[in-house]
Parts: C-alpha cells; sequence; structure tokens
C-alpha cells in the first residue's frame, strides 16, 4: 500500500507478483482502455515481435562467430521472406541447387572416405532470425563441447527455413539424426527464443510432431543456452541409443544429470 497524491491511499496487490514474470498480469485500467504507460509498452513488444519476423538472416556473420567451424549455406524453395510467410510447404523443402551443394560435400567428405554422419545441426532462420544472431553461436559452442566423439556434418545454415527442412538436410548428407535450432515464432514478451528440434532417421517429407522432440524458449531469459544445450546433448544421446525420438523418448533426465 502507498500513499496517493491526492491524499487517499493505492493499494497494487499484483504489484509484488508482477516482479517474477514477464507476463502481462493486473495491467489496470484508464476508463474503458488500458492506462497509457501499458498501452505504450504492448506497442513496443508487438514492434518488436514484427521485427523480429522480418529481419534478415545473416549467415555470414553468425558463420564468423562460428569460426573454426565448417559450415555449409543453404535455401528452402521459398524465393523471399513474404512467400516464406505464405507457403509453409516450400519452407520445409530444400533448395534443389542446394541439394547438388549438399550432395557434394557429402561425396568429397573429410579426406577418409566417410559418406555418412550421426547427426546433422541445422541452424535455421525460422520466424526470428534475431534469436540465431544473437544466441545462436553460445549455444552451439556449448553443444558441441558435449558432442565429442560424433561424426558431426558441417554446420548447416538455412534461409527461408522451416523445421521440416532439416529432414532434407539429414537425408541429403545422410546423417541418422538432425538437430535443427531455429527462430521460434514471436511472442509479446519474448522475440528472441530458440527451439531445438531433434529428429531420429529424418526423411523428406516427415511432417508428424510426434516423431520429433522439442527444446524451446532458449534464450539468456528463457531456458539459458548452458543447461539447453546439456538437455539436447543427452536426448540426442539416448535417440541413438534407443534408436527413435518422439512421443518414445521421454524428457526425464535423472537429477543427477542435470547439474544444480
Amino acid at each position: 500500500m502507498k500513499h496517493g497524491d491526492a491524499g487517499g491511499f493505492d493499494f497494487d496487490p499484483w504489484a509484488r507478483l508482477r516482479r517474477f514474470t514477464p507476463a502481462r498480469i493486473a495491467l489496470g485500467r484508464a476508463g474503458d482502455g488500458l492506462p497509457t504507460a501499458r498501452l505504450l509498452e504492448f506497442q513496443a513488444a508487438h514492434a518488436l515481435a514484427r521485427d523480429a519476423v522480418h529481419q534478415p538472416f545473416d549467415a555470414d556473420a553468425l558463420a564468423d562467430a562460428l569460426a573454426g567451424h565448417p559450415v555449409l549455406t543453404v535455401r528452402s524453395r521459398a524465393p523471399d521472406r513474404a512467400t516464406y510467410l505464405q507457403r509453409l510447404d516450400l519452407g520445409r523443402r530444400l533448395h534443389p541447387d542446394d541439394g547438388l551443394l549438399l550432395s557434394g560435400a557429402r561425396c568429397q567428405g573429410d579426406g577418409t572416405g566417410r559418406t555418412s554422419y550421426d547427426a546433422v545441426i541445422v541452424l535455421a532462420d525460422g520466424l526470428s532470425a534475431h534469436a540465431l544472431q544473437d544466441h545462436g553461436a553460445a549455444l552451439v559452442g556449448e553443444l558441441l563441447g558435449h558432442l565429442a566423439g560424433w561424426d558431426l556434418a558441417p554446420l548447416v545454415m538455412a534461409r527461408q527455413a522451416r523445421v521440416a527442412l532439416g529432414d532434407d538436410v539429414a537425408a541429403t548428407l545422410n546423417a541418422a539424426m538432425a538437430l535443427v535450432l531455429i527462430g521460434e515464432r514471436p511472442g509479446l514478451t519474448a522475440a528472441d527464443s530458440i527451439g531445438a528440434y531433434l529428429t531420429f532417421a529424418p526423411r523428406p517429407g516427415l511432417t508428424r510432431d510426434a516423431d520429433r522432440n522439442c527444446v524451446s524458449n532458449i534464450r539468456p531469459d528463457g531456458y539459458p543456452p548452458v543447461p539447453a544445450a546439456e538437455m539436447i546433448a543427452w536426448l540426442m544421446g539416448q535417440a541413438r541409443r534407443l534408436g527413435l525420438t518422439g512421443i518414445g523418448l521421454k524428457q526425464d533426465r535423472p537429477a543427477a544429470l542435470a547439474g544444480a
């Protein structure tokens, strides 16, 4: 309770709870509308979400941040952002020319004659390239530290991409598993969230969510990259051991492995 300017008392029972969540709770009202400050906050958050959807994916800058790791850049069949937003099917399929690029990389291999991989990591712009630009390098760096001993394909950057594009990429590279790190649909409290989608035995045309595992809301103010990388690596290990992902692979990592 606090003393009001007019000599009365203002009591806001939600003020203490509001400190613990970015959710828009107990916004108050001014007549039949929102208070000006709350309305401006909403409009600013909406603008950030719109900007995140339309921000171009700077794959070169992200590749520079991942210096030391081989990187390939591909596109979906959506020729531009407007088409991508309207044609979900085109964002799920690899551009034919880039399919040839990946096939050539697989055949060239790493000089050992290897033409298959345990997994491929795809960094896709999705609906928030902003998320990948800000947190992608940190997440990949943490994740690779947990995957020592894995035969990993070169990292793949994907423009105008949906989750299922990873299936085309993995099938072309002959990878047993696809991990797609993608910018998630922006919300009004988070425009920079990464989703990690894991698929064992990926194949073109696989669209069932029941065949994938997802770790979502990866960002410093959500699921921070360090514990998120630990969870993803654990899921990848379990997927390889069991030979599956999706509803058959439960995210019930023992507490002893979950850190402090």
